[in-house]
């Protein structure tokens, strides 16, 4: 059948067509935005939350404090540890699924993490995203797809057009 142009317009195609276009954020704006992202960590939540800790502990325990401090390095180094970890999955997740797939460094930077099809993030995917940035090698994939993305069938799109 020839096209004639007087066919009527399939609406919904076109909207759904629409909404799949996305621009992807880059490799640079993406470095950008671990950079960004691991600054506030360190500088921000790690400081806090260890301040914290260690008050914590000093009112359940001052002894405890002084000999994690004095001599028991591996220990210290364990807790610190851990609370990095933790630091870190809440830090992803929370920000992720809270404000719209964004993060401190994807709000500097104009981008966000959304699912393949485009919809927001739930909370599992921005958990699952969280948990594969601590695979110990993980962030050597960013010269290719991102393992943290493509393992959990989301991206990271830019959200204004310059």
């Amino acid at each position: 059948m020839e096209n004639t142009g007087n066919e009527p317009k399939d609406l919904l195609s076109d909207e759904t067509n629409e909404l799949m276009q996305f621009t992807y954020a880059s490799q640079g704006e993406r470095f950008l935005n671990w950079l960004i992202d691991n600054i506030v960590m360190r500088f921000t939540i790690s400081y806090l939350s260890s301040y914290g800790i260690v008050y914590l502990l000093s009112l359940i325990s001052p002894p405890v404090v002084t000999e994690i401090a004095n001599r028991n390095l591996t220990t210290l180094f364990v807790l610190t540890y851990f609370v990095a970890i933790f630091n870190y999955l809440c830090y992803y997740t929370v920000m992720e699924k809270l404000f719209n797939g964004r993060t401190v460094g994807k709000f500097i930077t104009a981008t966000r993490a959304v699912k393949i099809d485009g919809s927001e993030l739930a909370f599992r995917d921005a958990l699952l995203r969280s948990l594969c940035r601590l695979i110990p090698f993980e962030p050597l994939s960013g010269f290719g797809t991102l393992w943290h993305d493509a393992w959990t069938n989301t991206m990271v799109i830019k959200t204004k057009n310059y």
